[in-house]
């Protein structure tokens, strides 16, 4: 081979690892699963948040039968509206545990949905 045509297969080589980790990297992150560091701390956090609400559901569920104002559980029952189920979920103070201030939103649409589904069946 001369200089020139060794110089030639180089950049031709350059070029092909360089269009090849592109294509690696698109495939990799839109077919395979692939995740940035933050997209995966994101998703852990979600699936985190996700598992808590679900083991804290019996508890507001039992929370709501047992309390001792009765009149919410029936307005709750009454109601048709998910928005206003889980509403009243909140504001009776069901969705609230530990030493949170504020009841969790996502608790609250959780245990309306399953008090709802308590009382359909």
């Amino acid at each position: 081979m001369t200089g020139a045509t060794a110089k030639c297969g180089g950049q031709q080589l350059g070029w092909g690892a360089a269009l090849g980790a592109i294509a690696l990297a698109i495939v990799g992150f839109s077919q395979l699963g692939w995740r940035t560091a933050t997209s995966a701390d994101q998703l852990a956090q979600d699936r985190a948040e996700t598992a808590v609400v679900a083991a804290l559901v019996p508890f507001c569920v039992a929370k709501a039968q047992e309390s001792t104002e009765q009149v919410a559980l029936a307005k709750f029952r009454a109601e048709q509206s998910s928005f206003s189920r889980s509403d009243l979920v909140s504001q009776a103070g069901w969705a609230t545990f530990g030493v949170a201030k504020t009841p969790d939103s996502a608790l609250a649409r959780a245990c309306s949905v399953k008090l709802y589904e308590t009382k359909t069946s």
